[in-house]
């Protein structure tokens, strides 16, 4: 099975008073997620959609062919949107490997942080997560 880099999948956002904004994809059956807003629950959306996505790619799976949006049968409260993802990232993210990286930094820095101990892979990622606002 041919992986490809981009996935466009309808999906359905059901408004329900009280309630977070619910996701679904009618094609994809287990897929939902939740926001508390249409920004939030489509950022979830995605994140949804891409995560789904890669389990099928990683268990080999079928990806189904997406639903036309003109298709969709829908209630009064709900709405359809196609939420697209790029792939590429989504593996990448999913990925634990290590790479290495060359880095440039003050000899007096280096000398300080040797002479404490630092370890200065984990300092790097520790510093790239806070600075990007991801938390694993």
């Amino acid at each position: 099975m041919k992986k490809q880099d981009k996935y466009i999948f309808p999906a359905i956002f059901t408004y329900e008073p009280g309630y977070e904004i619910a996701v679904t994809f009618p094609d994809l059956p287990g897929c939902a997620s939740s926001g508390a807003d249409e920004v939030e629950a489509l950022e979830m959306a995605k994140d949804a959609l891409g995560g789904h996505l890669w389990c099928l790619e990683k268990d080999g799976d079928e990806i189904p062919i997406p639903s036309r949006l003109c298709d969709i049968q829908m209630e009064e409260n709900e709405r359809a949107a196609l939420i697209e993802v790029y792939m590429p990232s989504v593996r990448l993210s999913q990925e634990t490997r290590s790479v290495n990286r060359t880095v440039t930094l003050p000899a007096w820095l280096n000398a300080a942080a040797i002479e404490r101990g630092v370890n200065f892979s984990q300092a790097l990622q520790s510093t790239l997560m806070n600075e990007l606002g991801i938390s694993r």
